[in-house]
């Protein structure tokens, strides 16, 4: 089965087309670039101290990933309603995402919880607790390629975001917007599964 990152990344690669639609190709690069790199930040944070933040707070994982999926259903549940009208939350925030609000907007919702939600949270959170091993040199090492993997995604992430206008671009206007509202639906279902999870 697939990873919720993987998920995600699925699902909002054209909801990153349809919110940058107001961006230049330039612009619509760098934000890539910086999503990838929060991305990466966001997941290597969760490994090296979402544990112990978890038990500061006193919130347990199946909380988080109830809490989470909420909030990924209720973007997708507004996308999909957004899609049917003239106006719409989706329209509204890409107009705004000018270049000024890049920074902004890169981090919510484009970072969280569209592309590294608290389904990846969680797995972060669980690999560092598996990392831990009674000897410091080996547990250096295997945090260290931990945080390598996080890297990677990072740079997958920005290349995803990079060239999935190109990708689309052959599906046309018309193809475009039927693969978004799908694309709605199965964030609006990761949303859904990631609170189920958690629940159950």
């Amino acid at each position: 089965s697939q990873s919720p990152l993987e998920q995600a990344h699925m699902a909002s690669a054209p909801v990153f087309v349809d919110f940058t639609r107001g961006l230049s190709d330039d612009g619509r690069a760098r934000l890539a670039r910086r999503i990838g790199k929060n991305a990466a930040l966001l997941l290597a944070g969760a490994m090296l101290i979402g544990s112990y933040l978890l038990n500061f707070f006193g919130v347990s994982l199946p909380v988080v990933r109830v809490a989470g999926g909420m909030v990924v259903a209720s973007i997708a549940w507004r996308m999909l309603h957004a899609q049917q009208g003239a106006s719409d939350d989706t329209t509204q925030m890409a107009q705004s995402l000018n270049e000024d609000r890049v920074r902004i907007k890169a981090f919510y919702p484009l970072t969280f919880p569209l592309t590294c939600g608290p389904g990846s949270i969680a797995v972060a959170i669980t690999v560092s607790a598996s990392l831990h091993t009674p000897k410091v040199a080996e547990s250096l090492v295997t945090f260290a390629g931990g945080m390598l993997g996080m890297v990677l995604i990072g740079v997958l992430v920005a290349l995803t975001y990079r060239y999935a206008t190109r990708m689309l671009r052959p599906l046309g206007e018309m193809g475009q917007i039927v693969f978004m509202r799908l694309m709605a639906f199965i964030l609006l279902s990761i949303g859904v599964q990631i609170v189920w999870d958690g629940v159950s």
